[in-house]
């Protein structure tokens, strides 16, 4: 472990703690930030997701003529 000496210095039942507050609320203001600024995401949170792709599908081949089997 690269920083394992970091424990001598603070102790594990504040580090962690610290730590995992400051992911989440990292987390939550990153979310915040991208709901207060952008407009689909709202639009798709309330259920007017953008219009679908239109998938054109490829015509089917035609069946394959078979040889004719000789005797």
């Amino acid at each position: 472990m690269i920083y394992g000496k970091i424990w001598t210095v603070v102790n594990p039942s504040l580090g962690i703690p610290v730590f995992l507050g400051a992911v989440a609320v990292t987390s939550f203001a990153v979310h915040l930030t991208l709901v207060s600024n952008t407009t689909w995401i709202k639009a798709f949170h309330n259920g007017a997701a953008g219009k679908s792709a239109v998938v054109a599908m490829a015509a089917a081949a035609p069946p394959a003529v078979e040889a004719p089997v000789k005797k």
